[in-house]
């Protein structure tokens, strides 16, 4: 995935975190402390999603069959305002066990209101990359009691959890801002989140435009359209990343473009909740950063970067025709994309050397991936599942081998998972 689109027969060496050469010749694994044999299989950098929510994973099933308003009102909030530690740890645990079984290895979550201190925990001890946003909710007659904030506190406690967990793990741990949408926070709190996210150099990670009745009901509140709000309170730029973007007008599109603001493409979950398609080509004409994501379990339902490559570029081309994002575009976008939205690409996204040694293996003996000899890129795209996923590397450390993690238990985390998902539906009153 650099800038050439290289594609080697031959060894990759890591040490120290970093990726210090590679050969199309061989040789250069001598001396390796370990030395893993990729035969058959496609080495890659790790995929990087940039609009997750650990905190949901726990609401795998549900929260089906509803719109988005009526999804987080019904559903999602009281799940999340019955959240307490011990549930956000176990949200966690299953998510990055799911997404690094899945060749992800870096990303960009909102998670709740409260107990975001559990996720950079489990973050730290599982060895992922990931930047981290405690959710800010100050405004909403229908947010539960548990969820909405004082705008000075939610303020307080964001830039506390920045201090205390931005560039922690050697590096691999970042804080963001995540105040939720514009129809849950003040003009105010939104405002001063811009001032210290540009003053302290960190990103800002909301949603926006992902419904048509939130655009309307954005609209109606503030008089303008969505995008051109946040715009227009200072939620723009190249450190800001929008979740959706399904429903703009040019002027937006306009804004995006001149502004630098990254947009993360939610193709399953849009599909889901009935959001719309978002149009990605126009986006890609326009020069808008665009990368993806899987958004939550509770509106996916799985966390699956292989899924979300192959319906974005199959949704593009029903609109736009079969030539459309092709299967080379789609994987930078899974790759470099990501990087670049969360102002990491000089530090991951593509195999160079000097970069850090974030890495998957990916096996394409499977029957449903071959042949692949001659279409390579194709075969990852529109072939391979994250059950292909045979070995990932983070920061220089191997998380998963042969199909294992090495950083999670599989089987508690299964076990806990079920635990506290039964425990907090009951305490949310929405026990099946």
């Amino acid at each position: 995935m650099d800038d050439l689109d290289s594609i080697l027969l031959g060894d990759l060496l890591i040490r120290d975190g970093r990726i210090v050469g590679i050969s199309d010749v061989g040789g250069i694994s001598d001396g390796a402390d370990i030395v893993i044999d990729a035969a058959g299989c496609a080495v890659l950098p790790g995929f990087v999603q940039t609009h997750i929510h650990l905190c949901q994973t726990l609401f795998r099933g549900a929260a089906d069959d509803l719109s988005l308003l009526d999804w987080l009102k019904k559903r999602v909030w009281p799940m999340e305002a019955a959240h307490n530690a011990e549930s956000i740890r176990a949200s966690a645990r299953l998510g990055i066990a799911e997404l690094i079984k899945g060749g992800t290895t870096c990303a960009l979550t909102m998670e709740t209101v409260h107990h975001t201190e559990e996720v950079f925990k489990v973050v730290e001890e599982t060895g992922f990359r990931a930047t981290v946003g405690k959710c800010m909710m100050d405004k909403g007659d229908d947010v539960p009691a548990e969820l909405h904030e004082n705008t000075s506190a939610s303020i307080k406690e964001s830039v506390r959890l920045l201090e205390a967990w931005d560039g922690q793990a050697n590096g691999r741990i970042h804080y963001c801002f995540a105040p939720r949408f514009a129809l849950s926070c003040t003009p105010e709190l939104l405002s001063e989140v811009a001032r210290i996210a540009r003053e302290r150099h960190v990103i800002v990670h909301t949603h926006a435009s992902e419904n048509k009745n939130e655009c309307s009901l954005v609209e109606n509140d503030t008089g303008l359209r969505n995008v051109s709000y946040l715009d227009s309170l200072g939620l723009s730029g190249r450190h800001t990343v929008l979740a959706h973007c399904v429903h703009l007008d040019a002027a937006e599109f306009a804004t995006l473009a001149e502004t630098a603001t990254n947009v993360a493409h939610c193709p399953s979950s849009n599909l889901k909740l009935g959001s719309g398609i978002a149009e990605i080509v126009k986006m890609l004409e326009h020069e808008i950063s665009v990368s993806l994501g899987a958004d939550g379990a509770a509106c996916n339902n799985r966390l699956d970067m292989f899924t979300e490559m192959r319906t974005m570029a199959l949704l593009q081309k029903v609109t736009h025709g079969p030539e459309v994002i092709p299967a080379k575009q789609a994987l930078r976008i899974a790759t470099m994309g990501g990087a670049r939205a969360l102002g990491l690409e000089k530090q991951i996204g593509s195999l160079e050397t000097g970069k850090l040694a974030d890495v998957i293996v990916v096996n394409l003996d499977g029957i449903h991936s071959t042949p692949h000899a001659r279409e390579l890129v194709s075969a990852l795209v529109y072939s391979a599942q994250t059950t292909d996923v045979r070995s990932a590397v983070i920061d220089g450390q191997i998380v998963l081998k042969d199909g294992d993690l090495l950083t999670l238990n599989e089987e508690s985390v299964r076990r806990d998972a079920d635990r506290e998902s039964a425990d907090l539906l009951k305490r949310a009153g929405l026990e099946p």
